[in-house]
Parts: C-alpha cells; structure tokens; sequence
C-alpha cells in the first residue's frame, strides 16, 4: 500500500473533477487504514491543512464512516477523530453528508447503538441547518430513525440503573432533545410570520416534531420508571411537555380530541401509537404534574375523569408492571379530583366504567406483586366512594353476580354495611333502605353453591354477610318502626342460616378430617425421619391429601387449617348472636 503523504502530494494538482472512483476507495483504504493504527492525528492534520482542501471536498467524505466507527468504540481519545469528523461536516456538501450520516444512523451496529446515535445525532443537526430550506423531510427522517434505534435499547428500572446507563438510553434522550431545539424554534418563528411560501414547510415540520413528542411519549416514557426532577427521563418528559404547546399543539387538544390540523395528518395516522402515547400524556399531566399549571381550569373533574378511564383502560391491557402502574396511579388521580358520592348512575353504562373495575379486580385478585395488589384495592375503595347512591347500589348488584371471588363479595359487602350505617355515611340513602336494600340482600344472604358452599374459600363473603346482618337487627330492633322490614330481614335470615348451618357441618367435617389426617402425616413423616436416620435410608415424602392445600408446606397447611377452625367457631356465634336478636324482638 503506498503511503499516505505520498498519495496526498499525488493528489494535490488533481482537479476536483478528475477524481477518480478508484482514487476514492483509494482514500478511503489508506485514510481507514491509518484510524486503525491509531494514526489519527495524521488524518487530522491532512484534512485540515489548507493547502489539501481541493482533496478533502471531493475525497473527504470516505473517511467519515471510519472516523465516526473509532469515536463511538472509544478505543483511543477520540479528540483527533472528533476534530476531523467537525471539519468534515462544516466543509464537504451537506447533501452528501446527510446522506452519509444518514445511512450510518439506519445501520447501527447493533452492540453500540447507544454510542452511535450520541455520535450522529449532533452531526446530522449541523448538517441540517446547513440544507436550509430544503431540510424539511431530511428533519423527520432523522427523528424517526434514531427513535426507531433508541427503542430497540432496554430501558432501566431502578434510578441506580438509569444512573449507571449501560446502554446510554439516558443520554440519547437527552441527545434527542438537544437535536430538535433548533427545529422548535424555527416552527414557532414561522409561527409569527403568518401566510407566506414557507407556511406549508413549517407545518410539515411541526408535524414531524409531534410525531417525535407522541412517539417519545411511547418509547421510552410509557415503560420508564420517573425518578424524580433529577432524572433524565423526567427531563426527556417535561421537554416534550413544553414542545407540545410551545408549537401550538395545546395539551386539551391532543388529550381529548382527534387533532385534524390544516395541512397535516391526524395524530392518529401521524404517530402509529398515538392512543399509548396519550395515555403516556394524561399520566404526565395529572400524576406527575409535569406541564399542569399550561392545563385550562375550564375542564370539569368529571369529564377529565371520563378521558382518562378510556387510557387507564388502556393502560390495564397490559401485564408490564409500568403500564400497570402507571394505570393505577391515572386512575386514583383522577378519582381524587372528584367529589365523593357525585358520579351518577349513567357513568356505569359508559364502556370503560364498567371495564376498568373489572381490571381492578383482577389486579386485586390475580397480580402476583404485591404492592400493586395493595394499590388495586385501595383505587378500588376510590372509585365505590365516588359513586352516588344509586350508582353504588347497581354497582354492588353487578360485583356480586359476576366477581367470583369471596374477597371482592366481602369487600363489597362491607361498603353495603357502610352505607346503612348513619355514622359511617351520614344520612343513608334510599337505595340502601326499604326494598331497594332487601333486593341487595337477597344477593348478599346467599352462598353461591348452596350447602356445598366451600366455607375456608368464601369465609371473606359469609363473615362480612353476617356482619351486616347482626348490624341490621339491631338497628331495627333499636328503632322498631318498621314491621315489615323486620319481618323481611327475619325471612331472609332464616333461609340464610339454614343453609349455612348445613355448610359449617359439612365444612368442620371436612377440614377436621384434612386437620388430622395432617397431623398424623406429620407423626408418620418424624417416625419414618428417625428410622431413616436409624437405618441410613432415604425418607418417602408424604403428600396432603387435599389439592388445594397441596402446595404450602407442612407448617402452613396447619396455620390454614387450624384458622378455618376458628373461622368457622367464629361464623357459629354470630349466628347464635343473630338468632338471639331475633328471639328478643319477637318476645
């Protein structure tokens, strides 16, 4: 291979145009050649010495890729690359540096994508402003690329992750951010000159930008864990928050409307997930409160809350536990903003009220993490005090035929107590008295299979039914005004009881039998322990007999048992109590 001086002072007298394709590959093979041997100051200094300038506009780009390659594998101190690429970029034509670097950004090498976007993105801004005004699609391209690029980088969970940023998803954002400055700012300048010829170029780019800000708001915000101020991703956040508005995209706007803006696509087609990134938005505004004081006092708490439920919605089709609980926080937030017993009946009928609740519960009832199981409920207890009485009414009578689930039924069950207890609720409502409350009871004092009723499996249901019962009869033994309710509640008790008598014998049977034949597995399990030990031979496991109990060990399926033991004790005198009620009243 000749040397590279030798070849410079070769070229020197060449005219632009009579460079060669082979002198080209040629550049490129020697220039490459030095960057792997470290050589890189010599490049440097060959690209900016005055007198190789001819050279470097019609051979300079081939050495771009090679010099862009050393800077992002960081094998050496990248300041003679970087000074070279710099030189490169402000001399060589921006048309054919764009397309360089452009193709650089498509084909990431796929262990250092990170470090490559960090590298071009700077790059291609320069190159950019240097296109003018014919930069337009060129800005949108790039956007998109580098988004398409940055999502494919794992995102970190904890703030120590985000801190550490192994895969520079930190950085990038805030690369991101710092490419699209200028492009802002030449929309909102555009802005304030009203018509002209470069009216339809600065919507295009206004386009492109909010096609960034929701695609932004997709990956990586939706999956991000915010930190707190200090965080990137709270500042990658609160930058597209002030984007949006800044361009004349109000936050309302992208909220609760399908944008369809003069010369541009709806968001919807703009951005291919428009609806998670404005799920994404509401979060940012309503829990974070990231960009609030720019949100218009004019909406209702109720219409913000009907919004949100459609994204919250959403946010529950997924099992990730950000999506979750993202959901969950947009929920309760929402929730809070509106006053206690006001949502009417009518917002029931509405398909993501009647949805969400059922996710909720699923979250309560199936979510193995535990504090999203905790934050179900009390979103849950949220949403039951926001309702009027007729809308908790419909809504007891709906969780009750279709939940399924013995904790949910008591947990209904008791806010149905509340509800008829004047010192919990105040004045009680005429759904939760006179025959609207005996049609609530005739689904609450009901075992859902009868005598064969599993009474360890519904103990949450049967106790807080009892409860409310014993509850009942005193309140109306103590006002006495009503013998029909009375007579009513009696009649219901009494079919109750007797089919509860027959599950507490079934049951103690059951579960008495399950009690010692444990312990007596347990006696054989230590007997056959000690011969082995004796005799030095393996020990037999021994299994329980019932399935259900079949995956705790030894030491829990005692605690269940001897506590649904107790249980039922426990169920026998508050029947006994309520029997006693009854007997007084009627002597």
């Amino acid at each position: 291979m000749p040397k590279f001086q030798d070849v410079v002072q070769k070229w020197r007298n060449t005219p632009a145009h009579k460079f060669r394709q082979k002198d080209r590959e040629l550049c490129i093979q020697i220039g490459s050649a030095c960057i792997d041997q470290g050589e890189t100051a010599k490049v440097l200094d060959f690209i900016k010495e005055e007198q190789n300038q001819g050279i470097v506009k019609a051979l300079g780009l081939g050495l771009l890729q090679s010099l862009v390659r050393d800077i992002v594998k960081r094998r050496r101190n990248p300041v003679h690359c970087e000074a070279a690429v710099s030189h490169l970029v402000q001399t060589c034509k921006p048309k054919d540096l764009f397309d360089n670097l452009f193709g650089q950004l498509e084909d990431c090498d796929p262990g250092a994508i990170g470090e490559t976007v960090i590298c071009l993105l700077p790059l291609l801004q320069t190159v950019l402003l240097r296109l003018g005004g014919g930069k337009g699609p060129c800005v949108g391209a790039v956007l998109e690329a580098a988004q398409k690029q940055v999502s494919r980088l794992p995102v970190p969970y904890t703030r120590q992750q985000e801190k550490v940023d192994v895969h520079c998803l930190s950085r990038c954002c805030t690369a991101l951010l710092d490419f699209i400055q200028p492009f802002v700012e030449e929309v909102k300048k555009g802005d304030s000159k009203k018509g002209g010829p470069s009216a339809a170029a600065n919507d295009g780019l206004r386009a492109d930008i909010v096609k960034f800000c929701m695609m932004g708001l997709r990956e990586p915000l939706l999956q991000a864990v915010l930190q707190g101020p200090n965080s990137s991703f709270w500042t990658f956040a609160t930058g597209i928050m002030v984007i949006l508005p800044a361009i004349q995209k109000p936050l309302p706007v992208l909220l609760f409307y399908q944008p369809m803006g003069k010369g541009e696509e709806p968001i919807s087609k703009a951005a291919s997930y428009s609806v998670e990134s404005r799920a994404c938005l509401a979060y940012l505004l309503f829990v974070q409160l990231i960009a609030m004081e720019t949100f218009p006092a004019i909406f209702c708490p109720v219409f913000v809350l009907q919004c949100n439920m459609d994204y919250v919605k959403l946010l529950f089709t997924r099992k990730d536990e950000s999506w979750l609980t993202k959901g969950l926080d947009l929920c309760e937030k929402s929730l809070e903003r509106v006053e206690d017993s006001s949502l009417p009946v009518e917002i029931l009928e509405l398909r993501a009220f009647y949805t969400v609740p059922q996710n909720l519960v699923e979250i309560m009832t199936v979510c193995p993490i535990k504090h999203l199981k905790t934050k179900g409920l009390h979103v849950f207890q949220l949403f039951i005090d926001k309702l009027n009485g007729e809308a908790k009414h419909r809504f007891f009578r709906c969780m009750l035929k279709t939940s399924r689930h013995a904790g949910v039924e008591g947990l209904v069950i008791k806010n149905t107590k509340n509800q008829v207890d004047p010192a919990k609720c105040g004045k009680v409502s005429c759904w939760f008295s006179g025959e609207h409350l005996l049609s609530l009871l005739q689904l609450i004092l009901s075992l859902p299979q009868g005598p064969q009723t599993d009474l360890l499996q519904g103990m949450d249901r049967v106790m807080e039914s009892l409860n409310l019962l014993r509850f009942l009869l005193i309140k109306e033994k103590e006002q006495s005004s009503s013998k029909s309710m009375w007579a009513e509640l009696c009649k219901l008790s009494d079919s109750y009881r007797k089919v509860l008598r027959v599950c507490l014998s079934l049951s103690r049977t059951y579960y008495g039998s399950e009690l010692k034949t444990l312990r007596e597995n347990q006696k054989n399990k230590a007997k056959e322990r000690r011969e082995a030990l004796k005799l030095k031979k393996p020990v037999r496991e021994i299994n329980v007999r019932d399935e259900k109990l079949s995956n705790m060990s030894a030491v829990e399926q005692h605690q269940v048992l001897q506590c649904a033991m107790v249980t039922f004790d426990l169920m026998d005198s508050l029947v006994v109590r309520i029997e006693e009620l009854m007997e007084d009243r009627a002597m």
